[in-house]
């Protein structure tokens, strides 16, 4: 809970007289439109609609240091309609966050510049997490607020959204998950002005947004988004509420300030014209023969602002994980019987069990399937209403959301979370996937029931391309292991990963143990697990991953007792492998060594970038669906056999 006299600080140190918000909300305005024209490229609307409401909350209610934009304490700040960034920027130059110059608002999306198009957390310190596609803003600020309230943080989420927002799945259900946690200290400022690209808003939804935000279990309260009494009164309720998650309805005018354009889907997404930006700016008190000018009295507002609040806050240090090496979690792992089989997805939760104990940041839950994949951090306790004490989390069937709020945990700091569903659903989550990997968040991702083996369900329930799918994501880490031990050795280089999202994949059937697959090993992503004989130009090399390296390794051990030159690498995560010296690479993948059969329960160009010469290469694929049926029985069906490999390396 705040501390006595915080609640007074969060609702705003001193309230401004409203010519002083007026000033500072016209030069958003004219900053924004003079952006947006001379790039010829952007959208100015929203931004001009909101400027009334943004400069109040900035000016009164916000917490943020511009000369400390990663200050642990600050309040988070998401703007969820990416496309509003001419709104980012013009705030934060106008408060001096990260030094961004009026040079660089000026060069506004062009190539190069700290401005892009939607605002990118790596470019300028401040931006909390990346926006544009619609709703996963939202989604990011619930994981936000999630955040504080697991590291008992006392500060303030912000969000402003759109209609866009509004109607995309993502959002309906991160705000569900949001109200049934009673989640507290989250406020959606949404910005309602019946306007999308094609037209009014209501040509496409017309529900009733606040009946339906009371239904999941927030307050609401509306306002006249151009009244600063209104606003006021709608930001102190946002500000004050304990135990609910707030929706601010802001009724405004898309274009506020263009005398013509207003309340027009034109406006949207283009810039005004050079007849339209000069009334607006006569209209607003500027000079229209004047460009990217501010008064000295609202850098002066920003200015005061800024030192109010750090005069007023306590603490400086940016969140942060603790720094673990590598051997640190790999001395933690678990030891596996391997003269017992065991599913990688039951590995995987008795190596997520152990490791919880050495890092007390790792959180996070499942879509609804804890049971079936396993991620249960069984000591721990589970978030509840009103209690946020435990690590586990019940996201409910929400995978789209799921996703996303671990974004968001993750963009807080302090924390190492993860998500889990079955591998098939990673379609459900790869729009936020996507998204941790531009920001280069520590997320995790655990996908079981990896393939086909999922058996009974059938075809619907069996990835086949999603681990391609996957792998053709830049900065994504995808780990397939092929046994217990190294299931345990792929989580321990998750944990140490900070520079991007890592997913692993589990099965639902039971495998061998492999004796030989040490974490030194497997850190490299790849290594020789097994061979025989000379090691030549005439060696049958086999790469498999998951479940099928153990098929790879029972053919080549049948050929090495033929007298056959063999060499098994398993190859638990390409990304990894890929990344490692060539001498290394070269080492386990010779190039002599042509003759190579590729296994992987998925479709072929998962692994055919590690083909030689098409000529001497063998595939261990499934190029299509798969079926209802057990998975004994599919194996057999689809070529799932060590006989099948062994027959496959004997065609050469």
């Amino acid at each position: 809970m705040a501390a006595a006299g915080e609640a007074e600080y969060n609702m705003g140190i001193m309230k401004l007289e409203k010519s002083d918000l007026q000033a500072a909300a016209n030069a958003i305005r004219v900053l924004v439109a003079d952006m947006v024209e001379q790039a010829n490229s952007g959208h100015p609307g929203g931004s001009m609609g909101q400027a009334d409401v943004a400069a109040t909350l900035w000016l009164e209610y916000l917490k943020v240091d511009p000369t400390n934009p990663l200050w642990a304490d600050r309040d988070r700040l998401v703007f969820s309609g990416g496309h509003c960034s001419p709104l980012v920027y013009s705030l934060f130059h106008l408060a001096g966050m990260d030094g961004l110059t009026l040079d660089e608002v000026k060069n506004f999306r062009q190539f190069g510049s700290r401005t892009a198009g939607h605002p990118e957390r790596e470019q300028i310190r401040g931006i909390d997490v990346s926006t544009g596609p619609l709703g996963q803003g939202v989604a990011m600020g619930v994981g936000l607020a999630l955040a504080a309230k697991m590291k008992a943080k006392a500060n303030h989420t912000w969000v402003l959204c759109g209609d866009g927002d509004m109607e995309e799945g993502v959002s309906h259900e991160a705000c569900s998950f949001a109200g049934t946690l009673g989640l507290g200290g989250l406020t959606l400022v949404y910005d309602s002005n019946d306007i999308t690209i094609e037209g009014r808003a209501t040509i496409s939804m017309t529900d009733d947004t606040a009946k339906r935000f009371e239904s999941y279990g927030w307050r609401v309260v509306s306002c006249d988004g151009h009244d600063y009494d209104s606003i006021r009164a709608a930001l102190d309720v946002a500000a004050a509420e304990p135990a609910k998650p707030v929706l601010v309805i802001s009724h405004t005018h898309i274009g506020h300030g263009a005398p013509t354009k207003h309340d027009t889907s034109g406006v949207h997404g283009a810039p005004l014209g050079a007849e339209e930006l000069a009334a607006t700016k006569a209209a607003l008190g500027y000079d229209p023969a004047k460009s990217f000018v501010v008064p000295q009295k609202v850098y002066d507002l920003f200015a005061r602002r800024a030192a109010e609040v750090a005069a007023a806050k306590s603490g400086s240090a940016e969140a942060c994980v603790a720094t673990r090496g590598y051997d640190v979690y790999a001395r933690a792992l678990p030891a596996f019987d391997p003269a017992k089989t065991v599913a990688t997805r039951a590995a995987c939760g008795t190596v997520m069990n152990a490791l919880a104990d050495v890092c007390p940041e790792l959180v996070g839950g499942s879509a609804d399937l804890e049971p079936s994949n396993k991620t249960g951090l069984k000591k721990y306790g589970w978030v509840a209403p009103g209690d946020f004490t435990g690590r586990n989390i019940h996201f409910g069937i929400r995978e789209l959301a799921m996703t996303a709020i671990v974004n968001g945990l993750a963009a807080y700091g302090g924390l190492k979370p993860f998500g889990a569903t079955f591998f098939v659903f990673s379609d459900y989550c790869k729009p936020a996937i996507r998204l941790s990997a531009l920001m280069g968040l520590p997320a995790m991702f655990v996908f079981s029931h990896d393939s086909f083996y999922v058996g009974e369900d059938g075809p619907t329930h069996e990835p086949v391309e999603q681990i391609e799918s996957l792998r053709t994501m830049p900065n994504v880490d995808v780990y397939r292991p092929a046994d217990a031990n190294e299931t345990g050795a792929c989580w321990a280089a998750m944990l140490t990963r900070e520079d991007g999202p890592s997913c692993i994949l589990t099965t639902r059937q039971n495998l061998p143990v492999l004796t030989d697959a040490t974490p030194e090993k497997v850190e490299k992503g790849a290594y020789v697990l097994y061979s025989s004989g000379a090691q030549d130009a005439d060696t049958v090399l086999f790469v498999g991953t998951g479940s099928e390296v153990h098929l790879c390794l029972d053919a080549a051990k049948t050929l090495a007792a033929e007298g056959k030159s063999v060499r098994v690498v398993s190859m638990p995560c390409v990304e990894r492998f890929n990344r490692q010296p060539e001498a290394y690479r070269e080492s386990v993948l010779p190039m002599a060594m042509t003759k190579r059969v590729l296994a992987e329960a998925g479709v072929r160009k998962g692994l055919m970038e590690f083909a030689v010469l098409p000529a001497t290469t063998r595939y261990l694929s499934l190029d299509r669906y798969g079926a209802s049926g057990p998975y004994k029985v599919l194996a057999q069906a689809f070529g799932f056999t060590a006989a099948h490999a062994l027959e496959l390396a004997r065609s050469f």
